[in-house]
């Protein structure tokens, strides 16, 4: 593989990434997932963008770094935890 490409895969994780680092470095202001999706996103009509955005936020409530009140995207305990230790 050419080192400029990328796997879906890879996609994933620096979607998952970008969210997560948004999400913590506006704790403890809580933002909506449209706020995330606007910032976070080049093209946030896009359909394949949101759906990114989409999936980064479920995967990362599955692994227990964020959680979805309404539509406020928040930053576990853990994950605030663990953005402290490694500053």
């Amino acid at each position: 593989m050419d080192e400029n490409q990328t796997t879906p895969g890879m996609d994933d994780a620096t979607t998952e990434a970008a969210v997560l680092k948004h999400v913590l470095f506006l704790h403890p202001t809580q933002i909506s997932f449209e706020e995330v999706l606007r910032e976070i996103a080049a093209d946030p009509s896009d359909f394949g963008e949101r759906d990114s955005v989409e999936c980064a936020v479920r995967d990362l409530g599955a692994a227990g770094l964020l959680r979805r009140a309404d539509d406020l995207v928040l930053p576990t305990l853990a994950a605030v935890r663990f953005d402290e230790l490694i500053g």
